[in-house]
């Protein structure tokens, strides 16, 4: 029955949900699929079969470290951590043994640094399923794409005697601040992938609504940028100081104020400015966490080396040291004509959805991209779709899904474009 799945999802997410990560330290929230992937007999892939590490940015060793400490404080096996050889990530294969295509359904399984409205107009607050972690929560439904993941694996390996080919269930990390998809894309694991659906709750799009999307994500380029001033006392010599603070203040102001490009969208925000050691002393210290988007890869290019050239320019000017690390990317939406069809004829099996037209207004980015492009690359057929919820706003202490209603629309699209791509001859 259907219904033992949905009940599944809500379940799952709800558990996710409690237990928030941040990207590259979801060891929890890992083992909770795995576990599940193990008791329904699933084989799964985790560590470096899944990672490539030598494209894997914006992950902090300690922060790595602390996570695998809290994660076996809170009953993960060590054995398990040891599989994973420090890297979060995971692909269940579900193998039917008759010859057909190979289709991956992707998921990502990260949560962000907001803390979680105490609201009781909020659900999990009013449910009782709010973040434990203060100061972390799922803000953009992850915790609901991982709970959909992983039914649609149950389902699959509960009915694969009606269907061929091969299935692949990527749980990936590190979606926020585009760091997760790059690695595993050059993991090899999709490599002989067929067809390839990401999807995505919330955007603009309201409950019972559907559509795929065929353009808009954004490149994007993450930085983070740490500044090295020389201390001194601000009364009595502040001319023997170089205050990192004020030379970031600075470049925050000309980071704003890059001339936008001509050939597209972009954008530029600073999200993170924290300087300075005491009021009465020229700060030494600044750490600068900003980004910059494009509607074209060139247009993203564009904003970033412009990053650059106005750190340098600070430098000088303020004689200072920055050191600036590119800490995530994302790229554009590889368009696959082809799968747009099937989805949105997957989407017309499902009852009580309305389908939107195709969706491609440039909006935010998405690291399902290199996943798409990867498969498109040897000739498979990769695509994209949103479904909706009712929101205030992703990344907001107060975003809410309605597990119940919205996430079974995700789930039985997937199972329906599994039945149409991989139904048995």
């Amino acid at each position: 029955m259907s219904e033992n799945y949905i009940q599944e999802i809500i379940e799952t997410r709800r558990a996710i949900h409690r237990r928030p990560e941040l990207g590259w330290t979801e060891f929890e929230t890992m083992w909770n699929v795995c576990n599940h992937l193990e008791r329904w007999g699933i084989p799964y892939l985790t560590g470096t079969k899944v990672i490539n590490p030598d494209f894997v940015m914006g992950r902090d060793e300690t922060e790595v470290k602390d996570a695998i400490a809290r994660a076996i404080k809170h009953g993960v096996p060590e054995s398990f951590i040891e599989k994973t050889e420090g890297y979060t990530g995971a692909v269940a294969i579900i193998d039917t043994g008759r010859p057909g295509p190979v289709t991956a359904f992707r998921c990502d399984m990260d949560a962000l640094p907001v803390r979680e409205s105490d609201d009781s107009s909020h659900e999990p607050t009013r449910l009782g399923f709010a973040s434990e972690r203060p100061g972390i929560m799922h803000a953009c439904g992850h915790d609901g794409h991982t709970a959909v993941g992983l039914a649609v694996a149950h389902w699959l390996s509960d009915h694969k005697e009606g269907l061929c080919g091969k299935f692949k269930v990527l749980f990936q990390p590190a979606e926020e601040g585009v760091r997760g998809a790059r690695p595993m894309s050059e993991s090899g694991i999709v490599d002989d992938v067929d067809w390839l659906v990401g999807s995505h709750v919330g955007g603009a799009l309201h409950s019972g609504e559907i559509c795929v999307q065929d353009g808009g994500f954004l490149a994007s380029t993450k930085f983070d940028i740490h500044f090295t001033g020389l201390e001194a006392h601000a009364g009595n010599a502040p001319h023997k100081g170089h205050s990192a603070l004020v030379a970031a203040a600075c470049a925050t102001m000309m980071i704003q104020g890059i001339p936008r490009h001509g050939d597209g969208d972009s954008r530029v925000a600073v999200g993170k400015l924290v300087a300075g050691e005491g009021r009465n002393i020229v700060a030494a210290h600044a750490m600068m966490q900003m980004e910059v988007r494009g509607e074209t890869q060139e247009v993203n290019d564009f904003m970033a080396e412009n990053v650059e050239y106005i750190i340098e320019g600070v430098e000088k000017a303020y004689q200072v040291t920055a050191k600036i690390k590119r800490v995530g990317e994302s790229s554009t939406l590889v368009v696959c004509p082809e799968i747009f069809d099937k989805l949105e004829k997957a989407m017309s099996e499902v009852k009580g959805v309305k389908i939107l037209p195709r969706f491609h207004a440039p909006t935010g980015s998405e690291d399902c991209s290199w996943l798409i492009r990867k498969v498109a690359s040897h000739g498979g057929q990769a695509g994209f779709f949103l479904y909706g919820c009712e929101h205030k706003g992703h990344h907001r202490p107060d975003f809410d899904i309605q597990d119940e209603t919205n996430l079974p629309v995700a789930f039985n699209t997937f199972i329906s474009f599994a039945k149409l791509i991989n139904g048995k001859q």
